[in-house]
């Protein structure tokens, strides 16, 4: 029997260690400041950026996209305008391919992600080609929970009362997620389900692009029950339309989600830690990755970056470039194991 507690990520203290490019021939020293500069000798970046959120609008990935650019232009530690684009597909797989493909050397288009850039390269069905290794990480921003949620005025009051109905029958209620089958999302959803004794392979389950689409399904009623990451529902939560049925955290988290139960405090063994990252192109330039991993650190470091995580409902949880790249091959042999377990794997 495999862990799902090995999927969970592991906080990495210490700030990046930072070297400052060499300056090409004849270019003239800049001076230090508090925002980071263009990398000199080469005056990266000079166009304005783009930072993709691979999914549609209201889900984790826009959301970290938003605050991402908002925060980096609000405190003028990038100079270019920064907007935000959204490119829903196949949980990510679509703009990946993309992304691999055409934008390979595109030092003015990052991206944000989570497991399902690992997921989504290692699962058998409508797998992706493409993954991390086809890009160049640059940092772990945040770490975010799984949620299982209902309507307000669902039957369901905790998380036992869906498990015992799905037990009886597996086919009965309709889960739902902003990822495909065998992704982020999905998993998530049938976790409990599978920690509680159900075959997950009959779970049935509705896949539609990003978390903001998976909660109007919900509110709709074309589904009974989501699973998707916490903060994405913060609100929802706060207005009265959902109920939270339980957090796949190790602890109760504070906040809006203080009267929130985990999986564990009802006596299913369902942890899950979603966190979240930013990648370049794989060929992106050294001097563009330079620059990205001094901002990105300074970003991190600011209060207004933690004000940001905290509004959001996040956890701060950082990694430079080369200790996010190092958890990402020890995640991908994780993810392996996981979709080995579920039958899932390509």
């Amino acid at each position: 029997m495999f862990s799902f507690k090995k999927f969970s990520t592991v906080v990495t203290a210490g700030a990046l260690a930072l070297s400052l490019a060499a300056c090409s021939s004849g270019a003239s020293k800049e001076t230090s400041s508090p925002v980071a500069k263009k990398e000199e000798g080469t005056g990266y970046p000079t166009k304005a950026i783009t930072v993709v959120a691979p999914s549609g609008a209201g889900g984790g990935w826009d959301l970290t996209a938003r605050s991402f650019t908002k925060i980096l232009s609000e405190t003028k530690m990038v100079e270019q305008p920064l907007t935000v684009e959204n490119k829903p597909g196949g949980g990510g797989a679509v703009f990946m391919a993309e992304y691999a493909t055409q934008q390979a050397a595109n030092n003015d288009m990052l991206f944000v992600n989570s497991p399902p850039i690992i997921i989504n390269n290692l699962k058998k069905e409508g797998n992706s080609p493409y993954g991390y290794k086809n890009t160049t990480p640059l940092a772990q921003l945040t770490k975010d929970y799984g949620a299982i949620v209902v309507k307000a005025d669902s039957k369901f009051k905790d998380l036992k009362s869906v498990l015992d109905e799905v037990k009886k029958d597996p086919t009965k209620l309709t889960f739902a997620g902003g990822s495909a089958p065998g992704s982020m999302d999905h998993l998530i959803s049938i976790l409990p389900a599978f920690k509680y004794g159900v075959d997950p392979t009959k779970i049935k389950y509705v896949s539609y692009d990003g978390g903001g689409e998976a909660i109007t399904a919900l509110l709709g009623g074309n589904a009974d029950v989501i699973g998707t990451d916490a903060s994405s529902v913060k609100e929802f939560l706060k207005a009265g339309k959902v109920r939270v049925l339980a957090i796949t955290s190790t602890e109760r988290l504070g906040g809006d989600f203080k009267d929130v139960p985990t999986a564990k405090e009802q006596g299913v063994d369902a942890e899950f830690t979603i966190w979240r990252g930013v990648f370049g192109p794989e060929k992106m330039s050294k001097e563009a990755k330079t620059y990205w991993e001094k901002t990105i650190d300074k970003l991190v470091q600011s209060p207004e970056w933690k004000k940001e995580v905290e509004t959001q409902g996040w956890e701060l949880e950082y990694k430079n470039s080369a200790d996010f790249q190092k958890f990402l091959g020890d995640q991908d042999k994780q993810v392996k194991e996981l979709l080995t377990a579920l039958g899932m794997q390509k």
